[in-house]
């Protein structure tokens, strides 16, 4: 049974489904495999990831390896109606709406955990800490999971510190597969994909803050730049911040850039990035976005109590009208402005991410009881086969080291 906005949408789902993967060379690749080998058969797979047409293939993906999966998504505003019928139609369990409220949100995690999972693939950590607190009897049921997302790998290290993670996680977002491309490419192209079609304003000549210069950072900046942007980078880690100086960006406090900010974006991971004292500098128009996993990047909170009116001045951005007479701008209720505004990551980059996912997955089914730590890195071998299948699929090929090239760099005389 499962819980949809509307089983008659799914062709349109479909389709978006067949474009992604038509673009997803690796996936279609493990898929041929898992339908022959059926390596989880029998097992039960619970996902939360941002339920849009690439998590759906991932999702397709997992069922041809004989996974009965139980799926959701990872943010309320992410959802995408189509493609939830079409995993519906196609005979998945899918419990997931687009806008519904927090309440409904909560309660869709709750009914996928309810599956008893064996293996649960996560993206913020919300159905790893659900079972530990609510669902501690479904346990022994897990086998591992995998984390997508450097929110999660925080939630996680946190948990394992307290001596509370009772099963293993393999950190998928630390396999450089994952993280050079997907967070810098892939983060980098579609948050400016989201604030580009959701203002329909241009970027070349504007002072573009990006808050926090991790891998995801560094992209969004990359971007900004190649816009035509004047980029301004703030930052709370001394050495990211020599790199942004030495990439040839502007660094200083929030309470400088918060000044001379025409755009905004937020990608830290953390808390209270942007808040009153920043609002009350900023100049009128100014516009704010997230690229972090949770709302709570841009205090949206304080913003609303503090802001004597607002408005929707456009699709999906409301303005904030402050008692200093200016206002400023947010899109997507300061959740995730690449996929709550848009459509998230391209196909080709999320392809590497979810090959990762899948193999991981498959990593933990073969290993199952063999592990003796809870944090669990992507295995190298793994990481360098979807490189290798990736640049088969590109049509490039690259040199391999001779014995004696071997010999030479394992030998210390």
């Amino acid at each position: 049974m499962s819980r949809i906005k509307d089983i008659n949408l799914w062709e349109s789902g479909k389709v978006k489904i067949d474009w992604v993967k038509r673009n997803m060379d690796l996936l279609r690749g493990i898929e041929e495999e898992f339908a022959a080998e059926k390596p989880f058969t029998g097992l039960k797979v619970a996902l939360s990831v941002h339920l849009e047409a690439k998590t759906a293939y991932l999702c397709k993906v997992l069922a041809a390896g004989g996974a009965e999966m139980y799926i959701t998504g990872s943010n309320p505003l992410s959802t995408q109606d189509d493609v939830a019928a079409a995993l519906v139609h196609d005979g998945l369990n899918v419990y997931a709406e687009h806008g519904c409220s927090m309440e409904v949100y909560e309660e869709n995690l709750c009914k996928v955990i309810e599956s008893a999972p064996n293996i649960i693939i996560d993206d913020g950590g919300d159905l790893v800490t659900l079972i530990h607190t609510k669902y501690p009897h479904l346990l022994p049921n897990v086998i591992g999971g995998c984390e997508e997302t450097t929110t999660g790998i925080i939630r996680l290290l946190a948990m394992n510190k307290a001596g509370v993670l009772k099963f293993p996680m393999v950190l998928v977002n630390n396999a450089d597969c994952k993280y050079l491309f997907d967070n810098r490419y892939g983060t980098g192209q579609s948050v400016w994909d989201g604030i580009n079609r959701t203002t329909n304003l241009i970027v070349a000549g504007k002072n573009v803050v990006v808050a926090g210069y991790g891998w995801c950072g560094k992209g969004v900046a990359m971007r900004a730049k190649g816009l035509g942007a004047s980029v301004i980078v703030t930052e709370v880690d001394p050495i990211k911040a020599m790199e942004a100086v030495m990439d040839g960006f502007k660094v200083m406090k929030m309470s400088e850039a918060a000044k001379i900010g025409d755009i905004f974006v937020t990608v830290t991971g953390c808390c209270e990035v942007i808040t009153k004292e920043h609002f009350l500098l900023m100049k009128d128009g100014a516009i704010l976005s997230n690229a972090g996993h949770f709302d709570v990047e841009v205090d949206m909170a304080t913003l609303k109590e503090m802001a004597v009116d607002s408005y929707v001045a456009r699709n999906n951005i409301v303005g904030y009208k402050l008692e200093n007479g200016r206002t400023v701008f947010v899109i997507a209720e300061g959740r995730l402005v690449n996929i709550c505004a848009g459509d998230g990551h391209p196909a080709e980059i999320m392809d590497m991410s979810f090959a990762i996912q899948a193999l991981s997955a498959l990593y933990l089914v073969k290993n199952k009881g063999k592990f003796t730590e809870k944090i669990i890195n992507v295995p190298r071998e793994v990481d360098l086969e979807v490189a290798r299948r990736k640049l088969k699929f590109w049509g490039f090929e690259i040199d391999t080291l001779t014995e004696k090239q071997e010999k030479y760099l394992n030998d210390w005389r």
